[in-house]
């Protein structure tokens, strides 16, 4: 069992490894459009920026019903079968109810265009920027469905070509936007991205299986089970995303959109960042795990190993991005959000149990289980959007990262409470062991920081380094 194991280890390590590289070229072009939208528009900029996308995540998570995760557990399920005319059949189906859904989706927000505008801005000068962000919906709709396809025959390499090219060229195409329209070039990078991933999708479509003719009938048979699972997924999602949009759209209103710029940017540095870790080794994690979802014995392997390599990764990130906060923030942004640096600090805690849930979770999805997803989904989304306009009201910004910790605190309790108890799994003691210590680390290097003592901070950080770059070593050779 210890072979296995460490099988299971290396393959999660070099999933990680493919993306790897393109993950840090994508933040690296994160940073470009942030810093240049933060110095040439400034906190307004950013935070257009965050309600557009916030936008345009809900829309595409509202109308692309889930496929893009959901089709991900058919099309593995069908590769593991080896059945060459299966998997081509589902690989159309995956293909026709994608562009299905992402007509609908732009249409539904042309429809919606007005509203929205009222809404997010509450005026109506901003229509045709939503009527423009249909256009994206249907983009993304279509590149969703090539990455599930990809995914799910375990095509990571050229799934990680099509992020790696598509950011590339969607930050070359929006640098001259930012610089010659300023507040004007918000939507037209938008458009920029999700057309360059769009293309590179289709350029580096799976073309190994030749399209099936597949009628509407079966089509629609095929993709009911996906769909079914994908709706619950769907209503789960467009719940966190709609909390996340709410909160935006009540912080503009009663605190302006400076505070939404400085809320989006921490909450970058918090979410999107760090999750591009998780994000990297999920590639790799979810499918396997679908594959597997009869046996228990192998659940518990693969979700024990997972935490094991997922906490080693992410211990050294989060000490040293507390330890570098200020640094970070004034290469990503200006001095003017240095106020967000405790809300950093107390975000990438909640970091930390957010990798435990995460490992936890898959689980729900890999078993196909709808709706314990949903009610799971549904009750944290209320609980962070609860979390952040009480603690905001507190304590500010610092507030907002102490919720984004309990939050995951509350969540983690949750989906613990499912795995253990409603699925009967476990996970091994060393796993929650380097949680614990993972934790007391990243709490001990705030403390630090926040009392001034920065050379604790570094020996801290030094230590978890140290300690980290050892499991991984273990985990490898095992």
């Amino acid at each position: 069992m210890a072979g296995k194991q460490g099988n299971i280890s290396r393959m999660a390590m070099k999933a990680m490894g493919i993306f790897g590289g393109v993950q840090v070229i994508g933040i690296l072009c994160s940073i470009i459009r942030t810093k240049l939208v933060a110095l040439w528009i400034g906190p307004v900029g950013i935070g257009l920026f965050g309600l557009f996308n916030n936008a345009l995540e809900m829309l595409s998570t509202g109308t692309n019903l889930g496929i893009r995760s959901s089709s991900v557990r058919d099309i593995s399920q069908a590769t593991d079968r080896r059945d060459q005319a299966l998997i081509a059949r589902m690989v159309t189906v995956v293909r026709k109810w994608s562009m299905w859904l992402g007509l609908a989706g732009a249409l539904l927000t042309l429809m919606l265009a007005p509203l929205l505008s009222h809404i997010t801005f509450g005026d109506s000068e901003h229509i045709w920027g939503f009527v423009a962000l249909s256009v994206a919906v249907l983009l993304q709709a279509l590149t969703n469905g090539e990455y599930a396809v990809l995914q799910g025959t375990a095509r990571l390499k050229r799934l990680a070509s099509v992020t790696l090219w598509g950011t590339l060229v969607g930050l070359a195409v929006s640098i001259p936007l930012f610089y010659l329209l300023r507040e004007r070039s918000i939507l037209p990078s938008i458009l920029a991205y999700a057309l360059a991933l769009a293309v590179f999708a289709w350029l580096f479509r799976n073309r190994d299986y030749a399209p099936a003719r597949v009628c509407r009938r079966e089509t629609f048979d095929m993709g009911r089970g996906f769909v079914k699972l994908g709706i619950y997924m769907t209503l789960g999602n467009f719940a966190s995303i709609l909390a996340t949009y709410a909160f935006n759209a009540w912080l503009n209103v009663n605190a302006g959109t400076d505070q939404v710029g400085f809320y989006q940017a921490g909450y970058t540095l918090i979410n999107k960042y760090t999750g591009l870790i998780l994000t990297a080794l999920g590639m790799e994690y979810y499918p396997r795990l679908a594959k597997v979802a009869w046996s228990r014995l192998r659940l518990r392997a693969y979700v024990s190993q997972e935490i094991n390599v997922a906490i080693a990764v992410m211990a050294p990130v989060v000490a040293l991005f507390i330890l570098l906060r200020e640094f970070i923030v004034w290469l990503l942004y200006t001095p003017d959000f240095n106020v967000i640096l405790t809300f950093v600090s107390w975000g990438m805690i909640g970091t930390v149990l957010r990798t435990l849930s995460w490992c936890l979770a898959f689980t729900i999805l890999a078993k196909g289980d709808g709706k314990t997803y949903l009610w799971t989904e549904v009750a944290s989304a209320v609980i962070n959007l609860v979390l952040n306009i009480v603690f905001y009201r507190w304590w500010g910004l610092t507030g907002l990262g102490i919720a984004f910790m309990v939050s995951y605190l509350l969540y983690s309790i949750i989906v613990a409470v499912v795995y253990y108890g409603m699925y009967g799994l476990k996970t091994s003691r060393g796993s929650l062991y380097n949680l614990l210590w993972t934790l007391a680390i990243a709490a001990s290097v705030m403390a630090a920081m926040e009392s001034g003592s920065t050379v604790i901070a570094i020996v801290l950080t030094a230590i978890s380094i140290v300690v980290a770059a050892r499991q991984i070593m273990m985990l490898w050779r095992r």
